[in-house]
């Protein structure tokens, strides 16, 4: 796997963020499918969420726009309940509860929920996820 995420002579240092990602989504979901995702560390995952918020974060606010952080339309491979349940925890973890999320959530006119996005890793691992 190693071997996957080197490029000699790459010129952009963060192209290894986009070979990485497929890498980890493709793990990850056989880890949750064949329910052995306590093979992974519960720093490995922080490490993970915390990257992925702070990424995104970074975006939205330095592009001044938003796009859906999560594959699929719906609850088609996120369910409402793994959604919320990560959520949760994360404002628990920066010690905020339902009135600063109220307060901090955006309120931008995008209506991105009914349109149509180019997912090309999500496309490339349909197998995967019916597997």
């Amino acid at each position: 796997m190693a071997d996957e995420l080197k490029s000699d002579g790459e010129n952009d240092p963060y192209a290894l963020i986009e070979r990485a990602a497929e890498i980890l989504w493709e793990r990850s979901q056989q880890a949750v499918d064949k329910q052995e995702a306590d093979r992974v560390s519960d720093l490995a995952v922080a490490k993970l969420m915390t990257a992925a918020v702070k990424l995104y974060s970074a975006k939205t606010d330095g592009e001044g726009r938003t796009f859906k952080p999560i594959l699929g339309n719906y609850d088609e491979i996120v369910t409402p309940t793994e959604a919320l349940t990560a959520v949760t925890e994360v404002l628990r973890a920066l010690r905020l509860g339902p009135m600063e999320f109220g307060l901090w959530s955006r309120r931008r006119p995008e209506e991105y929920h009914d349109e149509e996005f180019d997912e090309p890793s999500y496309s490339a691992n349909k197998t995967l996820l019916r597997e």
